[in-house]
């Protein structure tokens, strides 16, 4: 089930490839199924059961019109994000994910006294490389490679203790990605950075689910307006891909902007987000 659910991703990756490599001409269904090896029929279906719409309504959360249309009503969208009566959807990363800085002692000399736990996961997005201390997740990265991952982890706690272990709070905040979140318990994150980027991280955990930000009104929302450009960076150095949702923040123009993961992957969790998002808010009552 793991490996075909890792194939189905790829597939979908592909697809989104080619739909945004080909956006100008609005490739149809036979187009893009056949850009994938895959029928129309098999194409559609595959494509639905994971994003929860169509090939074609995916295609229009990921337009730039669809962005500008977000970023248009982002001036209050920390003001109202409180507001909102999406309190299961729009607050998810902001009720359930919490951040705890390390302090000096527990990163000093790389690590040399942190026992990490770290293990792989599948994900929608593909394969996920997912590490724990005691007080919480200090690190979740899509790993397209698997030996990259780990050598890029070690690096950060060249003298940490490592152990390939899957534990509690590693499967607590893989469940973020299931359908029920009223059974989700709160995730801890455990993260080193400065004052600086766990202010910009937690931030970020303020934007709704469906909804998009950009590095300026991040800068403005932390009271520093002429920090994009530092804003943007401490961004780049999320650890903890999904969770901290920095996929959320785009271009002021409405381009989809770089991930440390991947473009592609990044419009499939935008478009992804919208598509479950708007479900939810059809069933809410």
């Amino acid at each position: 089930m793991e490996e075909q659910q890792a194939i189905n991703y790829q597939r979908i990756a592909e697809a989104i490839a080619y739909i945004k490599n080909n956006f100008k001409k609005q490739p149809n269904l036979d187009e893009i199924a056949d850009a994938v090896h895959l029928s129309p029929f098999h194409f559609q279906r595959l494509f639905s059961e994971w994003a929860g719409t169509t090939p074609k309504k995916f295609l229009q959360y990921l337009s730039v019109q669809h962005a500008k249309a977000l970023l248009n009503r982002q001036a209050t969208l920390f003001d109202t994000a409180y507001d909102t009566g999406l309190s299961g959807t729009g607050r998810l990363h902001d009720l359930f994910v919490k951040i705890e800085g390390m302090t000096p002692a527990e990163y000093k000399n790389g690590g040399k006294n942190l026992l990490i736990n770290y293990s792989f996961a599948h994900s929608p997005f593909g394969c996920l490389l997912i590490a724990s201390t005691e007080k919480g997740i200090s690190c979740m990265a899509f790993a397209d490679e698997e030996r990259s991952a780990i050598s890029q982890l070690t690096q950060k706690f060249p003298n940490a203790t490592f152990r390939q272990k899957t534990d509690g709070m590693q499967q607590n905040a893989l469940s973020i990605f299931n359908a029920d979140w009223g059974k989700l318990k709160e995730i801890k994150l455990h993260l080193r950075g400065t004052d600086f980027q766990l202010k910009v991280w937690e931030t970020l955990l303020k934007i709704p689910m469906g909804k998009l930000s950009t590095y300026g009104n991040i800068a403005k929302e932390i009271g520093q307006f002429s920090a994009s450009r530092a804003v943007g960076t401490a961004i780049g150095n999320n650890p903890v891909a999904f969770l901290i949702p920095c996929h959320r923040v785009i271009q002021s123009t409405g381009g989809i902007g770089g991930y440390m993961w991947g473009e592609t992957r990044k419009s499939a969790i935008i478009g992804w987000e919208s598509a479950k998002t708007e479900t939810l808010e059809v069933k809410s009552p």
